[in-house]
């Protein structure tokens, strides 16, 4: 029979090194954030700060029950059956992680598609999953039990199926969006088939690593979902910052760090109408591939053929014809007024 380490903290080990590995890459990707995106709002930046801070304190939890039973109760197999007060801080931690990235999506959808029904389910399953860690976290702490945690199956299930289906209407909902408005153009269709890429990567990788993580729980009596649950949090900050720092390419490699909003305004700004010479203007579009439109303006002017005009001997020739204000119409001088 193997024993309780190879069953159970075999399997928290390896969760551990996945979720340490992917916490160094949520550093570099939030020191870049802050470096290269100083003009994105403040509430952004603190969103950013605050699920930094959680990651951080869900990391050093993950160490500190795994250093416990391996080092402080080193020789003692009973420590390796229970879970103690840190291993049930985990599922809370996830669960906050998840429904704070989850409404950060929402927020995303919301001004893209403008649809309230797509934002309310989202937002609902983010609650969801939410509660249903929560309550996963106070049922390892009334049954610490490794070999016992399938008897709580019920909201484990409701934390991660709520988890994966929220990952999954996200991406849905900004996939339809995206492919609905393609313009026609390469360039920009270009820049839309990223963001589609990138969106579906990230919302697929979150809501299989639930799926699995949850599958395995209920096949096995093992810890060998804890493989896939101990890193699902980091999977949400770094789809969510990897997200954010992409924005950069999303501009024809300007690297200015503003937001998409504010962006799109000053670049709107920014191009500018250069007028040259009296007969020709230029349009200068500051774009990727510039294109100049030239546009020649031509003036029509009529020329007097003096040939078919008459002498001046003629011209003196021809009888004087006065205008008639009182009458309103020409006549010829010394005829009645009756003519």
């Amino acid at each position: 029979m193997p024993s309780p380490a190879a069953l159970t903290y075999g399997p928290i080990f390896v969760g551990v090194v996945f979720n340490i590995l992917l916490y160094g890459i949520m550093i570099t990707q939030t020191f870049l954030y802050f470096t290269v995106y100083k003009k994105d709002r403040i509430w952004m930046k603190c969103f950013v700060a605050l699920l930094f801070i959680c990651d951080t304190l869900n990391c050093a939890f993950d160490i500190t029950f795994l250093y416990i039973p391996l080092v402080n109760n080193f020789g003692n197999p009973s420590s390796l059956m229970y879970a103690t007060w840190v291993f049930a801080t985990d599922p809370v931690m996830t669960a906050v992680i998840g429904s704070l990235t989850q409404c950060f999506f929402a927020w995303r959808v919301n001004v893209l598609t403008h649809s309230i029904p797509a934002v309310i389910f989202i937002a609902f399953c983010a609650l969801c999953q939410f509660c249903g860690g929560l309550g996963t976290s106070i049922a390892v702490g009334m049954i610490p039990e490794f070999v016992h945690f399938q008897k709580f199956e019920i909201i484990v299930i409701v934390w991660l199926a709520f988890s994966a289906v929220a990952d999954c209407a996200i991406t849905v909902a900004l996939v339809w969006h995206l492919r609905k408005h393609k313009t026609g153009f390469a360039a920009t269709d270009d820049i839309v088939n990223k963001i589609i890429r990138l969106t579906v990567q990230t919302g697929l990788i979150t809501a299989l690593c639930a799926v699995i993580d949850l599958v395995l729980f209920l096949a096995t009596p093992s810890g060998l979902h804890l493989v896939f649950n101990l890193p699902l949090s980091k999977l949400y900050t770094n789809s969510l910052m990897s997200s954010l720092n992409s924005r950069a390419g999303w501009r024809y490699g300007s690297g200015s760090g503003e937001t998409t909003t504010d962006e799109y305004t000053r670049n709107a700004r920014d191009k500018h109408l250069n007028v040259r010479g009296d007969t020709s203007r230029r349009v200068s579009m500051m774009t990727p591939n510039q294109v100049y439109i030239d546009v020649e303006s031509h003036e029509m002017v009529d020329v007097i053929d003096t040939k078919a005009l008459p002498s001046d001997s003629a011209i003196g020739a021809m009888p004087s014809r006065p205008y008639s204000e009182k009458r309103g119409k020409l006549s010829v001088a010394g005829t009645s007024d009756s003519l």
